[in-house]
């Protein structure tokens, strides 16, 4: 059997956890329903600021960044 390259094992993961981060998105979005729920706009504000937190730092660690120079 052929062993999986790096590329090959980023791409699989990738995939895997992306829909079910995209699967746990959608059922978030149905607390929603007033209906069937009851929550404050602080409450709700606190949810997506911890949801949007932790996407940034997740994204930043794709991103080259380079390092602060002093310039004097």
């Amino acid at each position: 059997m052929k062993e999986e390259s790096k590329n090959e094992k980023f791409r699989r993961l990738a995939k895997q956890r992306g829909e079910r981060a995209l699967k746990e998105l959608h059922l978030l979005g149905n607390l929603g329903n007033r209906n069937n729920y009851e929550y404050s706009d602080a409450e709700v504000r606190k949810l997506f600021t911890a949801l949007e937190d932790e996407l940034r730092l997740s994204k930043s660690k794709f991103i080259n960044k380079k390092r602060r120079e002093i310039n004097l």
